[in-house]
């Protein structure tokens, strides 16, 4: 994944930016597409910076949990075709 110029705290302040001062403006201004702004307003709309941060790391540690349930259904699979080679 491509890694942003912009952090979270950025983006919203360029969202809030681009609410008050219109998109073609704000989007010339910091040199981005208004395509990205608004999908950056459908992403950030609503939330403060914390918010945000509290986002991403809710993110990190879904994936987190979904690759650890992966990998126990995977052993739980295995030890089925253990025991059904056995009986």
């Amino acid at each position: 994944m491509k890694k942003s110029r912009f952090t979270e705290e950025q983006i919203v302040g360029i969202v809030r930016e681009s609410q008050a001062h219109g998109v073609t403006e704000t989007a010339r201004k910091h040199k981005v597409s208004e395509q990205t702004l608004y999908t950056w307003r459908k992403r950030y709309g609503g939330m403060e910076a914390s918010q945000v941060t509290e986002l991403k790391r809710l993110q990190q540690e879904n994936a987190r949990l979904k690759k650890l349930v992966a990998e126990r259904d995977l052993e739980i699979e295995v030890m089925k075709e253990i025991a059904a080679k056995k009986w």
